[in-house]
């Protein structure tokens, strides 16, 4: 296996555990951890031995979204820290956006587990997966109006089909955090539990998956399920 920079990725029987690995600045997303989420996604569709993938992260937080530490040059895609956390768009290096089709296209089911507050990208990259759960205590943020930005990975499809236009709209509008027991009531995450009971939930149900399921019967229903929502 090849070594990854950003994510601890790891197989405990027919579990891949992916986990952010950047806690020294709250898990934030750059193009280079997009390309590994790409990597990681591809080793579990292509290994039979592994039934289900949990995305989670180490320390507090979640993924605090993109990494801006460069202030203004962060968002300059053609030099600078801008092209180095998002890809050069002069030499059409997207990796930031290839991690959803990865997770769309890998036909082993997916389940989030939210150690901690997920904002921007730091949510929107999980949509495509299949089960979200989460700490109690995370909150989630779709705050790019706040930023002068708008939703991207896609989220503006997914998201409306997750939570119901009008929370969509209510939440990427004000930008606010969003507590966990409300994206639990809006359907984004299906449970919550303690923080220090998440790892354990989290190999719960991809075991209930893993032991109880076809592979074949779950990789062509997640693909139905997505294709005909």
């Amino acid at each position: 296996m090849s070594a990854y920079a950003n994510l601890i990725v790891e197989q405990e029987g027919p579990i891949l555990w992916v986990r952010l690995n950047r806690p020294e600045v709250l898990n934030a997303y750059t193009n280079e951890l997009g390309g590994e989420l790409v990597r990681a996604f591809g080793q579990a569709d292509g290994d039979d031995s592994i039934r289900v993938v949990v995305l989670t992260a180490t320390g507090r937080v979640f993924c605090a979204g993109a990494d801006v530490s460069a202030g203004a040059g962060a968002f300059d895609t053609e030099s600078g820290e801008g092209a180095k956390n998002f890809g050069n768009r002069a030499d059409g290096d997207r990796a930031d956006s290839n991690f959803i089709g990865a997770m769309m296209n890998c036909r082993k089911p997916s389940l989030v587990a939210f150690n901690g507050s997920a904002a921007g990208v730091g949510l929107t990259l999980t949509l495509p997966c299949d089960i979200r759960i989460a700490a109690e205590t995370a909150k989630f943020g779709c705050v790019f109006t706040r930023r002068g930005l708008v939703p991207e990975a896609g989220s503006a499809w997914f998201l409306p089909r997750l939570v119901g236009l009008a929370t969509a709209l209510r939440w990427c509008m004000t930008g606010a955090l969003v507590p966990a027991a409300e994206a639990l009531a809006a359907g984004l995450i299906s449970e919550t539990v303690p923080a220090d009971r998440l790892e354990e939930r989290a190999r719960e149900l991809a075991l209930e998956i893993a032991q109880n399921c076809s592979p074949v019967a779950l990789a062509l229903t997640r693909r139905m399920l997505w294709q005909f929502s």
